[in-house]
Formats: C-alpha cells, sequence, structure tokens
C-alpha cells in the first residue's frame, strides 16, 4: 500500500484499523495507538504523530528505542545465524552472554545461567529449581507482587486480580506475605521504613505458623522494588532480615529483578544496592532491549541438581537475542552511562518533590519514590484516605494525569491497584528530555489538581 510523505496512506491505516478487530480481547492496552517506529525517548504513529515515551516498552527498551549498536549487533547475527535450539548446540552469542553477566553479577556464588524468553518463564524456572533443591512445594510471594502471567508465574502474582480471574484453580502451595508498603497497610500517616519491616516480619511469621511451616517452603520470591504494585522499594533491613530467616531453614531466597535490573534503578542490578545476595536472580525486560530473552542465575551446586532435559524450551538463548544482549551489556559499560542514570534521577526526583510541597498541587501527590529512572508518584484516592475527610476524593487521579499526558504527547503508565503513575524513561535520556517530560508531566498534574 501506497505512502504518503512517508506515512501511512489513508488506505493503510484503515487496513490496520480494521484488523484491530481480529486482535484478541484479552489484550489490555493503555491506548489504541499504532506505533510505526521509535528512536531514542521517542515514537512515531502510522500517521507521523510524534510521542515522547516515558514507558520504555515497559521497561524494556532501557537503551531507547532503535539503539544503533544493538539494531548493529542484531542485523550482524541474523545475517550468520538466527536460531538453533538449546537443546542442540551452544552458540557463540549465547556462551558469550554468559560471561559477559557472570562478570557483573553482584555476588560471586551466582556463577551459573540459564537463558529463557520472558520473565514469566524465568520466574517458572526459578520454582523449578527451588523445588527440586529442596525437595520442597510451598512458595511465598507477596501482596501487590507481579511475576508474570503464565500459569505458575500468576499463581505469584498479587498486585490486580484481572491477571488471574477467571483462571483458577492456579498452582497450588503458594502463600502470601503482605509487602512492606504503608498503603497496603492502610496507613493515612505514612510509616518510618523500620516500622513497615516490622510490620511485615511479624505478618511473615504468622504466615509460617498458621499456613506454611519453614519445613514445607522451598522459596520467598520478592521484588526489590515493588512494581506493578506500586514502585515501592523494599527496606533494606526487611531484605537482610529474610536472608537470614532462609538461611536457618534452607529456604531459597529469589529475586526478580525482571523490572529493575540493568540500570534502571541507577545500579547495574537493585540487589547491589541492598546488599543482600539471592540464591536465584531472575531477569529479563531490559537484558536485550526488546528482543525476548530472560535468564536464571544461581550457584553450580543448585543448579546442577536438576537432570538434563529438565530445563530448556525451543526458542530459550535464542542467538539474535543473546547477541542483542551483548551489546547492551557492552553499551552499559560505556564511561558516563550509570552517571546519566543518577542525573536524570535526581532532576526528575527534585521537580516531583518540590511539586509535592506545591499549593498548585492542592495536597493530591502523597508520596514519591523509586530509585534510578524507576519512579512512582502516588496520588490521593479511594484507597488512601484522604488527609482532608471532609472534601470528597474523586475517582482515578493517576488516570487523570495520565490522560493528561497523553493529549500533551507524553506517554506515561499507571500501576497498581492504588492511584500510582510510573515514570520509566529510557536509560539515555537526554537532560533536555527530562526537562520537557518534568515540565509536560507538572502541567499535567496542576491541570488535575486545578479542576478537583
Amino acid at each position: 500500500m501506497a505512502k504518503v510523505n512517508g506515512h501511512a496512506s489513508d488506505a493503510e491505516i484503515s487496513a490496520l484499523n480494521d484488523a484491530k478487530t481480529h486482535v484478541a480481547r484479552g489484550i489490555g492496552r493503555s491506548s489504541d495507538l499504532i506505533f510505526e517506529k521509535g528512536e531514542g525517548s521517542w515514537v512515531w504513529t502510522v500517521d507521523g504523530h510524534k510521542i515522547f515515551d516515558l514507558t520504555s516498552g515497559i521497561a524494556v527498551s532501557a537503551l531507547g528505542h532503535a539503539h544503533p549498536a544493538v539494531t548493529e549487533a542484531i542485523v550482524k547475527q541474523a545475517s550468520k545465524l538466527i536460531h538453533t535450539s538449546v537443546n542442540i548446540a551452544y552458540t557463540r552469542p549465547y556462551l558469550e552472554l554468559t560471561t559477559k553477566l557472570l562478570k557483573v553479577m553482584p555476588d560471586k556464588s551466582l556463577d551459573t545461567v540459564f537463558f529463557w524468553n520472558s520473565g514469566s518463564e524465568a520466574v517458572e524456572a526459578a520454582i523449578k529449581l527451588a523445588r527440586v533443591a529442596t525437595k520442597k512445594q510451598n512458595i511465598i510471594s507477596y501482596q501487590g507482587s507481579y511475576h508474570g502471567r503464565t500459569w505458575a508465574a500468576m499463581a505469584l502474582t498479587r498486585s490486580k486480580t484481572i491477571y488471574s480471574k477467571g483462571y483458577h484453580p492456579l498452582m497450588p502451595g503458594v502463600y502470601t506475605a503482605p509487602f512492606p508498603y504503608g498503603s497496603q497497610y492502610g496507613c493515612p500517616v505514612p510509616l518510618s521504613e523500620d516500622q513497615l519491616t516490622q510490620a511485615a516480619l511479624r505478618d511473615l511469621k504468622l504466615l509460617f505458623d498458621q499456613q506454611t511451616a519453614p519445613t514445607d517452603t522451598a522459596a520467598i520470591i520478592i521484588e526489590p522494588v515493588l512494581g506493578e504494585g506500586g514502585y515501592v522499594p523494599c527496606p533494606p533491613a526487611y531484605l537482610a532480615a529474610l536472608r537470614k530467616i532462609c538461611d536457618q531453614h534452607n529456604i531459597l531466597l529469589i529475586f526478580d529483578e525482571v523490572q529493575t535490573g540493568f540500570g534502571r534503578t541507577g545500579t547495574y542490578f537493585m540487589t547491589e544496592q541492598t546488599g543482600v545476595r539471592p540464591d536465584i536472580l531472575i531477569l529479563a525486560k531490559g537484558i536485550a532491549n526488546g528482543l525476548p530473552l530472560s535468564a536464571i542465575i544461581s550457584r553450580k551446586e543448585l543448579m546442577d541438581m536438576q537432570e538434563p532435559g529438565t530445563q530448556g524450551g525451543t526458542y530459550s538463548g535464542n542467538a539474535v537475542a543473546c547477541a542483542a544482549g551483548i551489546a547492551v551489556a557492552d553499551v552499559m559499560q560505556e564511561p558516563g552511562f550509570m552517571k546519566n542514570v543518577a542525573a536524570r534521577s535526581k532532576q526528575f526526583f527534585d521537580v516531583l518533590h518540590d511539586l509535592k510541597q506545591s499549593p498548585k498541587t492542592k495536597g493530591i501527590i502523597v508520596d514519591v519514590r523509586g530509585k534510578g529512572l524507576m519512579i512512582g508518584v502516588e496520588f490521593d484516592g479511594p484507597l488512601y484516605p484522604s488527609r482532608d475527610q471532609s472534601k470528597p476524593v474523586p475517582e482515578g487521579l493517576a488516570a487523570k494525569v495520565q490522560k493528561k499526558c497523553m493529549e500533551k504527547d507524553l506517554y506515561i503508565l499507571t500501576t497498581s491497584i492504588f492511584q500510582v503513575i510510573r515514570l520509566i524513561p529510557a536509560l539515555i535520556i537526554t537532560e533536555e528530555e527530562t526537562t520537557l517530560a518534568c515540565k509536560i508531566l507538572s502541567e499535567a498534574i496542576i491541570e488535575v489538581a486545578s479542576e478537583l
């Protein structure tokens, strides 16, 4: 079909819109746009509309859209070998990426790698490993957690019921502990990290005493920063306490760093900032800047407990995806890469903290939090008691802010059952782009506040 001025013709756009009616209804999406291309922090629709993207494909395109180094690596590898199953033979990119990842592990005991395709699959691989290694079945996950939508991963996910609605019964042997997060505890007055830690540890002890004994528990899986549950960093003291509990009871500690990994929180992995060693590290999203690739990394002594043939998959560790992963690893090692993440993070947080205190926002922002370029802004709402009980709280402030931003060509996402927007820009976002993003976001929040 013909192109007009480099963009899709009316006929082509009409055909694409017709195709939408044949896409599975079960997919949820935040817009009806059709993207054609991307470059850095920007995307263009088929009709040529330019949009500032602060979603990065939900933290996947960490180096921005169409990063030249990643594109070059993909093209070069595709011209030599696109795929051979990991169950047939090794490929050079698979082994090279293994070596590169092990060099940046936060703990050298994490020395053995298994690649799969998606975060959900990697979560399931971690569950399989935990059950084999401990000879136990039960798994503890957390309120607000998101671990995926495949069968076992869905059973662990507790951020929204929509992910499992209508699909029960799910995988058995899963128990849920409260995450140390004030909104989850229904606290109108913010608690300190220590108070949240102690409350969550008491609840975990109750879980052991009432629902799953440590002798029946194979693993505890946790996100160091709660993702879909609201972009909430876990207090390091809580993670340290989990490490002691797991060591005491032969329980494996699993860190799901699908969203936090690969520079998103300001270090290669959030694990580095916690000072706590997991037994299994789960990775995906930013690992290959958009190509399907995930991994679990653990100790060789644990991984070797699995018999050959018990792990694998037709597409796992695809050669082109691994080549993209190598390019990502190389770019992240370039001088100044992490410094830019830190500088842009400070830039965002400075503006958002000022906005929280500004009389123009009328107190609707109750929390600004996150790490690096994984930033959450929580608004007052029905699930978070209003400070002024005499005034009604409007529904959906987060969605209202998101809509305002979209009207201004800034693409952001909401998250969790609480009133939270999340900012997950490309890690290569510039100072000028960050200034523009903060300007548009500030305008949107002030406008929403003024309309209350």
